[in-house]
């Protein structure tokens, strides 16, 4: 039976969160070596903490990424290589914290709704990009560095223990 995230912070101090989340998410993936399963969790325990509007993975199959576990609306199934934020951050290895979609070139709107957005790779042993971590948020500005330095200790645990 899977245990719920508990995080006991304040939520205006998001580096005490992910202070508490980044532990607690090595812990529940643990032993655990599935791809799927690994994100499916990593997607909800970020989403239970932190309720974004989407929070999700695409996965690298090929030359696209292709929708992988997420918690939220629906969402565009395929991006093309260094199109929108999450193929731009997939092309350049790189996180992006975009505090306006619609003033990002090429932005994809899969929804309406999001107006700032967070997308983080996470790479492969072998230096290329497996996935990426996307994060919608229905307000602007809505991700700082906290949410960045976050989230990619959140990817580089995924790294180590999926694609490592």
């Amino acid at each position: 039976m899977a245990e719920s995230i508990f995080i006991s912070a304040d939520l205006k101090n998001k580096a005490a969160v992910f202070n508490e989340l980044v532990p607690q998410i090595e812990a529940l993936l643990s032993g655990e070596n599935n791809e799927i399963a690994t994100l499916a969790n990593v997607a909800a325990a970020i989403q239970q903490v932190f309720h974004h509007h989407w929070t999700g993975f695409y996965i690298v199959r090929g030359n696209e990424l292709v929708l992988g576990p997420f918690q939220g609306p629906i969402a565009c199934t395929r991006i093309a290589f260094g199109r929108g934020v999450c193929g731009s951050a997939w092309k350049e290895k790189r996180t992006f914290v975009v505090d306006n979609v619609e003033e990002f070139p090429g932005h994809i709107a899969c929804s309406a709704l999001s107006k700032s957005e967070i997308v983080v790779p996470v790479i492969h042993a072998n230096g290329q990009v497996a996935a990426v971590l996307d994060i919608d948020s229905e307000f602007l500005a809505a991700f700082d560095d906290n949410d960045r330095e976050g989230l990619e200790k959140i990817c580089s645990l995924i790294s180590k223990l999926i694609y490592a």
